[in-house]
This record gives C-alpha cells, sequence and structure tokens, in this order.
C-alpha cells in the first residue's frame, strides 16, 4: 500500500468527521427548544492518564500495518512488533453532588507485560479487588484499547463491563473465553502471539448502540455520566466508539474520548443539540487528527471550530498528533499542559517533546 493511500485512509477515520462539521459549528448556536435529555449533575472530576503511549514508535506502528495490506485490514491478521506494543487506559473518578467520590475506567491496554507495570505503579490492582473501580468502560474494541483485558479481568473477572454492540467474534472470545490469539508473518511463515487472555470475563456486559437505553441515545453510569455510542467505521476492520460525558455543576459539559473517531467537533455537535442547559466546558482524550504527525490544511479548520465552542479546557494525547496540540495552543486553545512524569516510565513515546501539550502517562487533569 502505497504511503498517501495509506495516510488518506487513516486520516477519513475521524478528521473527515470533524471537518465537514465545521461549517455548521464555526459560530455554534444556543440549543434548539425541544426536549433534551438531562441527565444530572456531578461536582467535580478528575482524570487520571495511567498509559497514554498505546504504541512507542510511529514508525514502526505504520510500518506493521502498512506491510500486512493498509488501513483496513483486520487487526487480528497483523503480527504486530511486540516491544513496540503498550495501550491506552484512564482512572476517573467522579465527585458525587453528596461529595462522595466514585471511580471507574475507560480501556484496558494492549501489552498485559505494560498494563501490569502501569497498574501495579497506580494501585490499580487493588482497586479492583476492592470494587473501588465500580466498572469499565471500552471506547472501541481496537488492541491498544483492549487487547490488554486480562490485566483487568485477572482482578476482577466480574467487574461491569460496556463495550460497543459493533464486536467481532476474535473480540468476543478474547472477552468471554480464554482466547490465545496468534498471526502468521509472512516471511517466516511463523505463527506470532498477539494477545491472549486466560481469565475470561464472568460479570455484566453492556453492548451499546446509538439507540441507547430506553431509546434516549444514551446509556446512563450515575447521575451527571452518560455514554453515548457512535456507529462510525474505524481503521482495522474496527466500528463504533463509545464516548462520555460528563455534566459539572456550575461549569458545563466535559467530553472524554478514547480516540474520538466521530470527530471531535462532531461529539461536541452532540451535546449542545441533545443535552439540557448545555454548556461547554471540557474535553480529554486521544483525539485522532494529526495520528502521524503530518499536517494538512483541514486540521486548522478543526482548530477554528474548537476555538468556536469556547470550551475552557482541552486535555489531549495518544492520536492527536503532537503537532496538532502544539500548533492549536499556539493558536489559543485552552490546552491543559502536561509533566516530564513521563520521563519515569521505563519506555516513553519517540514523538514526546519539550512543549509538553500532551497529558502523557502519570498526569492528571481535574474538571
Amino acid at each position: 500500500m502505497k504511503r498517501r493511500s495509506f495516510l488518506k485512509s487513516i486520516a477519513a477515520t475521524g478528521v473527515a468527521a470533524s471537518v465537514a462539521g465545521t461549517a455548521g459549528v464555526m459560530t455554534p448556536r444556543r440549543a434548539e427548544a425541544g426536549k433534551k435529555l438531562d441527565i444530572g449533575e456531578i461536582k467535580g472530576l478528575k482524570i487520571d492518564v495511567l498509559t497514554e503511549t498505546s504504541w512507542f514508535n510511529n514508525d514502526v506502528f505504520k510500518k506493521n500495518i502498512m506491510d500486512y495490506g493498509g488501513a483496513m485490514t483486520n487487526q487480528y491478521t497483523i503480527p504486530w512488533e511486540w516491544d513496540n506494543a503498550g495501550g491506552y487506559s484512564v482512572l476517573i473518578t467522579v465527585t458525587t453532588l453528596e461529595g462522595k467520590e466514585r471511580k471507574f475506567m475507560m480501556d484496558t491496554g494492549w501489552n498485559n507485560e505494560w498494563m501490569d507495570y502501569i497498574y501495579e505503579m497506580n494501585n490499580i490492582p487493588a482497586m479492583l479487588k476492592s470494587e473501588e473501580v465500580e466498572l469499565m468502560v471500552l471506547s472501541h474494541w481496537h488492541l491498544d484499547h483492549f487487547w490488554g483485558i486480562e490485566s483487568t479481568l485477572k482482578h476482577k473477572p466480574d467487574i461491569t463491563f460496556y463495550a460497543p454492540k459493533t464486536y467481532y467474534p476474535e473480540d468476543m472470545a478474547l472477552l468471554k473465553e480464554k482466547a490465545h490469539h496468534t498471526a502468521k508473518d509472512k516471511d517466516t511463515g511463523e505463527m506470532k502471539h498477539i494477545c491472549k487472555n486466560d481469565h475470561p470475563h464472568t460479570g455484566k456486559l453492556v453492548l451499546c448502540e446509538p439507540k441507547g437505553e430506553k431509546g434516549e441515545g444514551i446509556y446512563r453510569l450515575m447521575p451527571g455520566v452518560a455514554v453515548r455510542n457512535f456507529d462510525v467505521p474505524i481503521l482495522l476492520r474496527v466500528r463504533g466508539e463509545n464516548v462520555l460525558y460528563f455534566n459539572v455543576k456550575d461549569k458545563g459539559i466535559v467530553t472524554v474520548t478514547g480516540c474520538c473517531h466521530p470527530g471531535i467537533l462532531s461529539l461536541f455537535s452532540y451535546a449542545r443539540k441533545n443535552f439540557e442547559g448545555y454548556k461547554p466546558y471540557g474535553c480529554y482524550g486521544g483525539l485522532h487528527i494529526s495520528l502521524f504527525e503530518t499536517w494538512e490544511p483541514k486540521f486548522d479548520d478543526i482548530i477554528k471550530g474548537v476555538k468556536a465552542f469556547k470550551i475552557e479546557k482541552l486535555g489531549c494525547n495518544h492520536c492527536t498528533g503532537w503537532i496538532w496540540a502544539e500548533k492549536a495552543a499556539e493558536a489559543g486553545v485552552p490546552v491543559v499542559k502536561g509533566t516530564d512524569k513521563y520521563k519515569t516510565y521505563k519506555k516513553y513515546s519517540t514523538v514526546a517533546k519539550a512543549s509538553n501539550v500532551f497529558l502523557t502517562n502519570g498526569d492528571t487533569v481535574v474538571f
């Protein structure tokens, strides 16, 4: 697959949705009259970045994809470079209006060795075993967000699990069976390990779809917290992404995403259209814009669109693109800066720069 075609196919899964929406959101309007959803309120929100380094070297990850057919290849047929595998996962702490702290997680990473290391650094095993972590939300079925599921389930196999309904048999086998998936190396013919899970999930599984529960279009996790499923095509034969929305009292809506494949402006627009008393406040996650650190003029339009929503905090990392985050900050987007804590970890991304425009491993953002 030619590099140009590859990059175009990557950009089509998420960026196009954002750019397509810019014409309608460059000057955000007040929410139209009509029935809106009241999702309740929370007092505060804290997000701890457990790991945003899904892989450590962009070139290696990109080469793995290109060598095995390109962006729409089945992810389970690629013998990924194991030393390059990391994972994406966050710990979310909600403070209720009554002042109680409630914790849950989004995503469970990729490489089990990496995720075990990350979990131990953040006391996650103890939180899972004590049920301090109440549940897990899977944003989507991509390898770097899901294949590390064993690192979670070996501590709490019956955890309540929210996931997109658009799964494949390989996904469900990894979740519910003692699955050991391998992929064939086209050069050597060797079958290589790509993921496994020896601790099948035994708890409640909520498969999310756009109609939501009770036809509302959302799933209510707790007062002030909702999951919305967007049915969109994603690279590597994956489809559908769950997005979290939080309504922080006296501040507004915070959007939290794994990869933002539906497009960041589409996510903001959904909240504006559907949530009662909508006020934009914040955003956190991988934004899937300049994934491989290339630049196109349409990325400037996304910056303009984000600025038009007048959010007060934007925390980004992972698939956002360091180059986009830097340009957004320069243009006046309120990007929350990270720290150098990631340098204390045994591995870190090759794209990290001194500008610290990513919230990376070990960083925290409060909304």
